[in-house]
């Protein structure tokens, strides 16, 4: 169980990122660029006005690039809201070994900064609608989105047990919705799933939903995975059930595994976060709250 965020396998600074872009991409190579920020699997550098430069910073996120640069296309047009498709690709060079994207700029801020109002949860439900179509049989294969939650469940209950120490977020509440989602039986066919909707990777501006970012983690599976996000986004019971109208009145059985993954994402990020990265520790204990309600 990794104890914080990972490890860069390789360094990336801008000299790097200048002279990729000058060798592979020399009409973009005068933008003005500057760091932006760095998540588990990546690197992010502004490049002008309306560019994103995006790199791997480990081989592990390789594979998961390659998936965005070969499905976003595929997806986006269908989607009700913005997605940052591939614009170029970048290629493996000397001194870098994976392949690497410039995606089109997304207004907005992460959501956990900025938290969706009643007006948004429709919006919400209607891009998850819009998301959760059957995926072709090619579509990429993921060992940990998109599965039953019972081949999670010994880490996600680990995880608990450390939080249990630390933290009084691990309540009775917590652990009968945990029991409930894991004995709630998948009762839909799989879909396209995003696979890793927690509020960072969701985009607010002036208020508004404006864009979901990293599909690194592409998929198809159980629905419940990105219906999560449901709960970790909107902050009562009636937001949530505006969502879930716009989405189209999930089951019962799979309500309760969406609350499940949500309280997964939780876990995981307050107990990495603790570890070394506080804006994770922070939403961890927000989607945990949004957890403690008795309704599913």
């Amino acid at each position: 169980m990794t104890p914080g965020t990972p490890q860069a396998e390789i360094s990336i600074d801008m000299a790097l990122v200048a002279r990729l872009l000058a060798d592979q991409h020399p009409d973009l190579a005068d933008l003005p660029l500057c760091p932006f920020d760095t998540g588990w699997d990546n690197v992010m550098f502004r490049l002008g006005d309306q560019l994103v430069v995006r790199l791997p910073r480990r081989a592990a996120a390789a594979a998961l690039i390659r998936h965005e640069q070969q499905w976003l296309p595929q997806i986006a047009e269908r989607l009700t809201l913005p997605i940052p498709v591939p614009w170029r690709i970048g290629r493996p060079a000397p001194g870098y070994p994976w392949y690497w994207s410039i995606a089109p700029w997304l207004k907005g801020a992460p959501a956990d900064d900025h938290p969706i109002s009643a007006s948004q949860a429709p919006i919400l439900g209607a891009f998850l609608r819009s998301l959760h179509v059957a995926a072709p049989a090619e579509a990429p294969a993921n060992p940990v989105r998109g599965v039953p939650l019972s081949a999670r469940a010994a880490a996600v209950e680990a995880r608990m047990a450390n939080l249990a120490g630390r933290t009084d977020l691990i309540t009775a509440m917590i652990r009968q919705h945990w029991q409930a989602a894991l004995a709630a039986p998948i009762d839909l066919p799989p879909t396209w799933l995003h696979g890793d909707l927690h509020p960072r990777n969701i985009l607010l501006h002036e208020g508004r939903l404006s864009g979901v970012i990293d599909w690194g983690d592409i998929t198809a599976g159980d629905r419940a995975t990105d219906l999560a996000a449901i709960w970790m986004l909107c902050a009562t019971p009636d937001q949530r059930e505006r969502a879930l109208a716009a989405y189209g009145a999930p089951s019962e059985a799979t309500r309760r595994r969406a609350l499940g993954w949500a309280i997964l994402f939780g876990v995981m990020l307050l107990d990495t976060g603790l570890h070394d990265h506080p804006i994770h520790a922070a939403i961890g204990r927000q989607i945990l709250h949004h957890c403690q309600s008795p309704a599913v």
